[in-house]
């Protein structure tokens, strides 16, 4: 009998997944969700090649933390099989928390809980199925293990989920700028005084790093289209969960038991830790739920759900303007009239058909998580002042820029 299988992955090649533990974790129910949640939520709107999976993600950061382990371990850093066993465990269940689009409806259906704080729960679900196995792996992922570079090998600036999703993500979206040397960066992986480091020898593939970082969060991840329409999914939900709540409720009876539960029910971190009942539904809960629901919500006798949802499923995509300040009050309230208006809908109901979000994002902070170099005499420089281009850059280019975006119907 084989003792392994292989997944042959368009990004990374042959993945071998060891039967035991690991194939266990694949296997399991909750893993196996991760195949129906979409890794960028709603880009495809705009990259039509972006329908990859967070399973698919999963197995490429694991593959990573494979190929890391054993960079390591070949520059003598002493890593038992059952440490190497755990933090793979734990990377391929790093995301296992995401709801359907993965970060867009994380306070929407659900509020006051991260996907993270998810993630753990139903990562000790798996563990109490698999005998008790994962514990060294929790241990590690909540950082409570005596070998803190473990942990940083699943988040810190340079994990293994950031080196798989950057680069999967310019493959599937087909953003040559977004491709990252992640081989290069993981043969320079050392430890010094057990915190990651990376060897001098790797900085110019770590500037490439940084910079593909920061195109690809404002040429995909923040792309206006893909806000817009984000945001539309985010106002049809909560339409819908409004009327849920209203009596009588006319939405739909069309419904899969676990949106239904999120829908009537207003689910909180108290709610997940009190009721067994809410991680169950989460993890039935994919993107299928919400498209299967569009289609039924697009009948709805509620005018402003059913335009929402004829919206979304036949991209009628909302405008957007992106702008380094935010809008006036008197912009705001004048396109709240004017939808109110040409749509005939009460101008409280225009808080429906419009969303005013703001995100900022920085090249590189040292004061997030910095990233450590290892220079040739053996002292520890932040890569900062180790990095030509960084140095030359004014801290303006490589600190935080925020950008505002206005989305609102344009059905006007």
């Amino acid at each position: 009998m084989n003792d392994a299988k292989i997944i042959n992955d368009p990004v990374f090649g042959f993945i071998r997944i060891p039967r035991g533990l690991l194939y266990d974790i694949v296997k399991h129910p909750l893993f196996q969700r991760l195949t129906r949640i979409s890794q960028l939520g709603l880009a495809s709107v705009v990259y039509p090649g972006a329908r990859h999976t967070r399973f698919q993600h999963s197995l490429g950061a694991y593959h990573l933390m494979g190929e890391a382990l054993l960079t390591l371990q070949q520059k003598g850093q002493f890593i038992f099989d059952s440490e190497a066993e755990a933090v793979q465990a734990a990377i391929l269940m790093h995301d296992i928390g995401h709801g359907p689009f993965s970060h867009v409806l994380e306070h929407t259906l659900i509020s006051g809980i991260s996907h993270e704080d998810i993630s753990l729960m139903m990562m000790e679900q798996i563990n109490r199925d698999l005998h008790e196995q994962l514990s060294l792996a929790i241990s590690i992922f909540r950082d409570d293990y005596p070998k803190r570079f473990l942990h940083q090998l699943i988040s810190s600036q340079l994990d293994m989920d950031r080196l798989d999703y950057l680069r999967r993500d310019a493959f599937y979206t087909g953003v040559a700028e977004g491709t990252i040397g992640s081989a290069r960066i993981i043969k320079m992986l050392n430890v010094v005084d057990d915190r990651l480091v990376v060897e001098q020898k790797g900085i110019y593939s770590l500037e490439n790093y940084l910079t593909s970082r920061r195109l690809m969060y404002w040429q995909v991840y923040l792309h206006k289209t893909t806000v817009a329409y984000e945001k539309m999914l985010v106002s049809t939900l909560r339409r819908a969960k409004y009327l849920a709540q209203s009596q009588p409720s006319p939405i739909s009876s069309h419904l899969s038991p676990p949106l239904a539960y999120f829908l009537y029910n207003d689910v909180d971190a108290q709610r997940f830790y009190d009721d067994p009942e809410a991680l169950r539904m989460y993890g039935e809960l994919d993107d299928n739920d919400i498209w299967s629901a569009m289609k039924s919500w697009r009948h709805s006798d509620d005018k402003i759900l059913a335009q929402l949802a004829g919206d979304l499923l036949d991209r009628r995509l909302w405008r957007c303007e992106m702008t380094s300040e935010p809008p006036t009050p008197e912009r705001i309230e004048a396109l709240r009239q004017h939808l109110a208006e040409s749509l005939d809908v009460n101008i409280d109901d225009t808080d429906y058909l419009m969303q005013v979000v703001s995100a900022e994002k920085d090249m590189y902070s040292p004061t997030d998580d910095s990233i450590d170099i290892l220079m040739r005499d053996g002292s520890i420089a932040d890569i900062t002042q180790a990095s030509e281009l960084l140095t030359s850059l004014s801290p303006q280019s490589i600190g935080k820029v925020r950008r505002y975006y206005l989305c609102y119907s344009k059905s006007t």
